[in-house]
């Protein structure tokens, strides 16, 4: 072999190890900025990181930066398995071929894929960093073809019905925290508590009024035309800061009784309770529509400086009442440890069942409990009840159903009052 034709030979294996470390460049950089932490990046821009910055307008465009080095690794890949199959059918002849492609499917699976997506997975942020300038060199290059080869792909996909929009190729940002937060609490890094609370944030938007007031049925109310010292003493003994005042019936709100406004009505010198006119002590209420979302209902609260409110149905008839504390709980919760059953008409029994009444919510059993009962179709436990059994059942009546055995303890005319809840047997019957 003369020395021009071993220099040639030289010059191609150079060429094909450097093709090689292109494609873990292209390989891992894929893998780096598809993994990379968006909120860790862009606290780093905010901290004046220009990389971060480089690396944030690279992700901003997906599609584009996926492309891209996609087609930078198949054209090194190709370009490296065609250089070695060359070599090796002049060195070997026609076995060669098989020889190139056994050889080169090795290494580039070692050390074009494996190797280079196992360190990019490892460290995401330090390796994207890295390759940032280098990427969005290469990417400003191929960018324009990247883009052709994605409008041909979506063209042929659309024929067969698929449509690859922002909308569907992404996760809303509420789904991805909601995402985050339960993997993090599986992996225990996040508490039940801290878990449940950002939860109950997220759900601010979803949930409606309705699914969150105290029901017209559990409504304390005050009538207008009750005497004077009768009002004053349900003001006392109420556990409630502020009530509503009725007249006629309790479809007719006339005001909302703030106890230190009557407080202060009392103090006034020689005003006895006789005296006492409740309607003019009463502030005007505050009517909204039970389908608006808490996230609406807790801004017009902080807006307005109110933090009472009747719930109304689309004709007008009075549903409930709702309170901005009711809102901060569905955050913050009421629950002292996660393990005690800190919640009014739970009762968790010796034989390890819960005893519950009809009117808890759902959401706060699944908070309490961490079950995952479905809420969309009832509120109340006795709603999902009556839901899953399509019927109003009897007393002592069971039914199962999402790995729960419900009985019925207690039912007063045609409203369950009280449950009996314990884990279901395998082989149970629904009824």
């Amino acid at each position: 072999m003369n020395i021009e034709a071993l220099s040639e030979y030289w010059l191609t294996i150079v060429s094909i190890l450097g093709l090689i470390l292109a494609s873990a460049f292209f390989s891992g950089s894929e893998t780096a900025l598809t993994a990379v932490s968006r909120a860790r990046m862009h606290t780093l821009e905010s901290n004046g990181d220009e990389r971060a910055k480089l690396v944030n307008g690279l992700i901003a465009r997906r599609d584009r930066l996926i492309g891209a080095l996609l087609i930078g690794n198949n054209t090194v890949n190709i370009l490296a398995s065609a250089l070695t199959t060359s070599l090796f059918l002049g060195i070997f002849g026609d076995s060669g071929v098989a020889l190139a492609t056994i050889i080169m499917t090795v290494l580039l699976v070692i050390f074009s894929e494996v190797l280079p997506k196992s360190w990019a997975i490892s460290s995401p942020e330090r390796f994207a960093l890295a390759v940032s300038r280098a990427v969005g060199l290469f990417v400003a290059v191929a960018g324009p073809l990247s883009t052709v080869v994605n409008f041909i792909v979506r063209r042929i996909l659309g024929i067969f019905g698929f449509n690859l929009s922002r909308e569907t190729l992404m996760l809303s940002a509420h789904e991805e925290l909601r995402g985050t937060v339960d993997l993090l609490h599986r992996e225990g890094s996040f508490v039940k508590d801290d878990r449940d609370r950002l939860g109950g944030l997220l759900d601010l938007e979803e949930l409606e009024l309705s699914d969150i007031m105290i029901h017209r049925t559990s409504m304390r109310a005050l009538n207008a035309d009750d005497p004077p010292e009768q009002i004053v003493r349900s003001v006392l003994d109420s556990p409630f800061t502020r009530m509503p005042l009725w007249r006629g019936s309790t479809d007719n709100i006339i005001g909302v009784v703030h106890s230190k406004d009557l407080l202060r009505a009392l103090a006034e010198p020689d005003m006895e309770p006789e005296h006492l006119d409740i309607v003019k002590i009463a502030q005007k209420p505050w009517f909204v529509p039970d389908s608006t979302s808490l996230k609406d209902q807790l801004s017009a609260f902080l807006r307005r400086k109110v933090h009472f409110a009747v719930v109304v149905d689309e004709y007008g008839e009075v549903q409930g009442v709702v309170t901005l504390e009711d809102i901060l709980e569905e955050i913050v919760g009421d629950i002292a440890d996660e393990h005690d059953l800190d919640i009014q008409g739970v009762r968790q029994e010796a034989d390890g069942s819960i005893v519950v009444d009809g009117w808890v919510p759902i959401r706060d059993l699944n908070r309490v409990l961490d079950w995952n009962l479905p809420d969309e179709e009832a509120t109340t436990i006795a709603g999902l009840v009556i839901h899953e059994s399509m019927t109003i059942p009897e007393e002592r009546q069971a039914f199962t159903f999402y790995g729960k055995r419900f009985t019925v303890l207690k039912r007063e005319k045609n409203r369950i009052t009280k449950l009996r809840i314990r884990p279901a047997v395998e082989g149970q019957s629904a009824a």
